[in-house]
């Protein structure tokens, strides 16, 4: 690592950098997967969350060992231009991963701005979805310790909706409720190997979340030691949850009544007969929205900031707000394009939209992982096992194969949009240059 003191704040622990992660990943999606997963799995829920896992897994060690042995603010676009010798790659990489985090946030804000807030303020959609990000915005430009803060708590909250899925089955359980054999029920059509391998494409989306603490490797004490615990024990925490609330959720009801429900595990809830109230379950989903799209602007952030930093993007988005020490810049112009994106209002093609891009960044990183095991760095650093990027490179080709033909007509041409902002600024940086070697105008001190 570079003796130079980074420029941004070092105040992430692991506590946080583990809850960042947790928070990230036990994302709102997990409050309507269960639906479609029983669509495609039957009572078979847990099956694909523990494949999709796994396959998570795979990727998360390439990014284990890559950014412990550059830990710099950037992610898969610091990899890729060191792994590929080419600022287009590299570009084109750092791109696809802000484009997925800045259209996630615009799908978040108008999820937040939906049925769950309309249960509490009558708000119009679109003004709704705006004042969030703009409250998400100035948490993040406050400083990386409040957000932080901010994301520990409703991580918490977040993580005790789910528990309290899992808790009130297994109450209706033990009062003779529900049907334990549901859990091995396989869907009616289909070979179990094929409906798990469908559904898992399905729940790899609720794993994804965990790339973005890449990027904000800048901010963390003691990076070689910290990232790959809080990285591995954040993803099977999430894991062990989702595996549970999909075991529950079978228990509970049945296939057909999942399917037909847009809010499951509160139809869960209300199947047991507990008494939870159906706000309360509103008030958490809002949360769980509000946490997911938090974390998603810090990474998009970071990560504008660090593209910036290696030149890939103007300067002027690298600066730093003084005294709190964060991207200012950078915090405005995501905040500006996710809100642009809401306009879209489609969720459905900016959900897929975000695998697909995602997909091409891990892609890149197994690869990546491979190629610079030749390149020696002076500092201690993870090393995962040669055969887990191998198994990486296949998962995600595997998964890049289920995106329909209008997914990827739409991340097409995002990529194009941002092949014309890097022509933009290496013309803008090549004009700056030459006006540089000009030579100093007669009669005029140098």
């Amino acid at each position: 690592m570079s003796d130079d003191p980074p420029k941004l704040r070092r105040a992430i622990t692991g506590g946080m950098l583990f809850a960042f992660i947790l928070g990230d990943v036990l994302g709102a999606g997990v409050y309507a997967l269960m639906g479609v997963l029983a669509g495609e799995v039957g009572g078979l829920l847990w099956a694909p969350l523990l494949l999709a896992m796994l396959l998570a897994l795979l990727t998360a060690g390439s990014y284990a060992e890559l950014v412990t042995k550059y830990p710099k603010a950037g992610g898969a676009a610091v990899f890729a231009e060191r792994a590929f010798r080419s600022r287009i790659v590299s570009f084109l990489v750092g791109f696809s991963m802000l484009a997925a985090g800045v259209v996630s946030a615009a799908g978040l804000a108008i999820a937040f701005a939906g049925d769950y807030l309309r249960a509490f303020l009558p708000v119009p959609p679109l003004t709704a979805a705006l004042v969030f990000l703009l409250v998400v915005a100035a948490l993040n430009a406050r400083g990386i310790r409040e957000s932080m803060g901010a994301n520990i708590v409703m991580t918490i909250i977040e993580v005790s909706g789910l528990v309290l899925v899992v808790a009130v089955v297994g109450i209706f359980l033990t009062g003779g409720g529900g049907e334990p054999a549901r859990v091995l029920e396989s869907p009616e059509g289909s070979g179990v190997p094929f409906a798990v391998l469908g559904g898992a494409i399905i729940a790899y989306y609720s794993f994804v979340g965990f790339e973005t603490s890449a990027n904000v490797i800048e901010e963390v004490k003691d990076p070689t030691r910290t990232y790959p615990r809080a990285l591995f024990g954040s993803l099977i925490a999430a894991g062990v949850v989702y595996v549970l609330v999909g075991l529950a959720s079978a228990v509970a009801l049945p296939a057909a009544d999942l399917q037909e429900s847009s809010g499951p595990l509160l139809a869960v809830v209300e199947a047991t007969g507990v008494g939870i109230p159906s706000w309360l379950f509103s008030l958490i989903a809002l949360i769980a929205v509000a946490n997911g799209a938090l974390l998603t602007m810090i990474m998009a952030s970071r990560l504008t900031y660090g593209m910036s930093e290696q030149g890939l993007l103007p300067s002027v988005l690298g600066k730093v707000l003084p005294g709190r020490r964060t991207p200012w810049v950078a915090i405005l112009a995501t905040t500006l394009v996710a809100m642009l994106l809401t306009l879209v209002g489609d969720l459905a093609t900016l959900a897929e939209t975000v695998v697909l891009l995602l997909l091409f960044v891990f892609l890149s990183a197994n690869v990546s992982v491979l190629v610079l095991r030749r390149d020696r760095v002076e500092h201690r650093h993870f090393r995962v096992w040669t055969f887990v990027p191998v198994l990486g490179i296949g998962s995600c080709i595997l998964l890049l194969t289920q995106q329909s033909g209008t997914v990827w007509l739409f991340g097409a041409v995002l990529l194009v949009i941002g092949l014309a902002l890097f022509g933009l600024a290496q013309w803008a940086r090549s004009r700056a240059a030459k006006r540089e070697l000009r030579p100093a105008a007669p009669g005029r001190a140098e």
